[in-house]
């Protein structure tokens, strides 16, 4: 992980020196003539013209912070100045009680000063004390983090609303972003954002001895110091959605060995709608998922520093449309499913179906040995997927659990699945763990059937669209496979370049240009 960098910045409490800074040339008059003036018959020289006052760049700081509902309010913290301009700064309170909104002001900043809690946990069923708090977020709303161990945390009972669009994204970044410090491999800067939900999971740790997938069985956020729980028994609970959303520069560690990363999601349920999200440069996943009934279309992650699509604890997930590119000679894998211990048969199992994914591989170490590793038992399908892994193992497979035939005692729905996937892939292609070998990771995989290729050439343009030979491969039905999925034409996470579902919300790097013209290291400033 990449140190956080305590770079200061200036607060200026007066707004006068702004008020006058932010006037251009065609604000403040000049003191030249624009010609001679005739005072008497004999011509006088027409004076020098003194320069016009070079404009403030960018943006101007907003007058002040709005009120919102709940009584603690926000704090003025003055103004930060960075590349783009001058902000206001609206400190949110570290706990928010009632609900509010973050309405999207020119020039203000919403800020992060360390953990924020939307709500007070209401535990693991619902009931009468449920605080019931929603934080609403308005399309173009920036909210950066103050400090590495700053968080979002939704917890059980409450709700988060961060619905942008796709012209103007909701951001969620660090104070060096802001003050124009990064650059494109800059990471793990601040914390991320945490939704807590009440849907089952396995493997408990606030009591060990409760049945997994019950309401008696809980679990702590990894590296939260004080308590912030989630499990429960309703699949269906809704931590609120998010969508057209960006996440940046997160992952910071906030106790020994345990980091937060762009979006964490924990026993969150069916009713939370999840779509059109970017991570970009997480020091640790692009996004994980504990648990919970997930369903998630139209993700992005680039440069994450771990895994991209994180999974564990029982989940039940369901993503489509998931583009995931590392920066050059970091990361470890694209899937790390589920883990390998002591609790791997508990029940529920996890389950997770993936459909229209590309995977960009430019790692060639890893923890995890391979591109994608299943292990712990987990029941995976994948469908309509390309892989380019020319240097790294594609496909590691751990303990035989993870490979053992259907057995609906165990909610076990046998090995993974794979339909229509290509793989570019380096030598060996196939990596067996744990009481795994290769050449039944190769047979699971099933080159030469299903559509499935281990032998494949790209033709991807712009690095992630699909070309000639992925438009020649035939996609499965996914919608047959689960009534989530759409019915696409195509393998991949983009057609062609007429497919622009990833464009306008997302934001550039040298890693990825995404034809947004705005780069991640630096704020939008429409």
């Amino acid at each position: 992980m990449t140190s956080f960098r305590r770079a200061g910045f200036t607060l200026l409490a007066g707004t006068a020196c702004i008020a006058l800074s932010a006037c251009g040339a065609d604000d403040v008059a000049s003191p030249g003539t624009g010609g001679n003036v005739i005072i008497n018959p004999a011509p006088s020289p027409s004076p020098s013209p003194s320069p016009s006052p070079t404009p403030t760049p960018g943006v101007t700081p907003a007058s002040g912070c709005p009120t919102i509902a709940d009584p603690q309010g926000l704090t003025d913290g003055g103004t930060i100045t960075g590349p783009t301009g001058t902000y206001r700064v609206c400190v949110l309170p570290s706990r928010i009680n009632k609900s509010i909104t973050l309405t999207r002001i020119a020039g203000l900043l919403y800020q992060l000063p360390g953990r924020v809690d939307v709500g007070t946990d209401g535990g693991a069923t619902a009931s009468a004390n449920d605080t019931n708090v929603t934080l609403t977020i308005e399309p173009g709303v920036i909210i950066y983090a103050n400090t590495g161990v700053a968080w979002l945390a939704v917890n059980r009972g409450n709700k988060i609303h961060a619905v942008g669009t796709a012209t103007q994204p909701i951001i969620f970044t660090s104070r060096d972003n802001v003050l124009g410090l990064n650059t494109d491999s800059s990471s793990g800067q601040w914390g991320g954002v945490v939704l807590m939900g009440r849907a089952p999971v396995t493997d408990c740790t606030v009591a060990p001895n409760a049945t997994p997938g019950t309401a008696q069985c809980e679990r702590q956020t990894e590296g939260a110091v004080d308590p912030a729980y989630y499990g429960g028994a309703t699949p269906g609970d809704s931590s609120g959605e998010m969508s057209f959303v960006q996440i940046r520069y997160s992952g910071y560690v906030l106790s020994a060995n345990n980091e937060l990363q762009s979006l964490t999601l924990e026993g969150v349920g069916s009713g939370t709608k999840l779509d059109h999200i970017m991570s970009f440069n997480s020091s640790d996943d692009g996004a994980e998922f504990f648990g919970g009934h997930v369903n998630m279309k139209h993700f992005v992650a680039i440069g994450a520093e771990d895994d991209n699509l994180d999974t564990d604890a029982g989940v039940q997930g369901k993503f489509q449309y998931v583009l995931a590119i590392q920066r050059s000679g970091v990361g470890d894998t694209m899937i790390e499913a589920d883990s390998d211990n002591s609790v791997d048969g508990n029940i529920p199992r996890q389950h997770t179906y993936l459909s229209n994914f590309t995977f960009i591989q430019r790692s060639t170490i890893g923890s995890d040995k391979a591109a994608m590793l299943l292990r712990g038992g987990t029941d995976y399908n994948m469908s309509n997927g390309i892989v380019i892994s020319p240097d790294y193992t594609c496909l590691n497979i751990s303990r035989p659990a993870t490979i053992q035939a259907a057995n609906g005692a165990q909610d076990d729905l046998g090995p993974p699945v794979f339909q229509s996937v290509v793989m570019q892939c380096g030598t060996p292609t196939y990596l067996g763990t744990n009481g795994v070998t290769d050449a039944q990771v190769k047979a699971v995989f099933g080159a030469g059937s299903h559509n499935n290729s281990d032998t494949f050439s790209p033709t991807l343009a712009n690095l992630f669209m699909n070309g000639a030979k992925e438009a020649a491969v035939a996609p499965v039905d996914a919608h047959a496979i689960d009534a989530f999925f759409d019915t696409t034409d195509h393998i991949g996470a983009v057609r062609d370049g007429n497919d622009s579902w990833y464009a306008g919300w997302t934001c550039d790097s040298a890693t990825a240009n995404l034809g947004n013209g705005n780069s991640c290291t630096s704020l939008p400033t429409d």
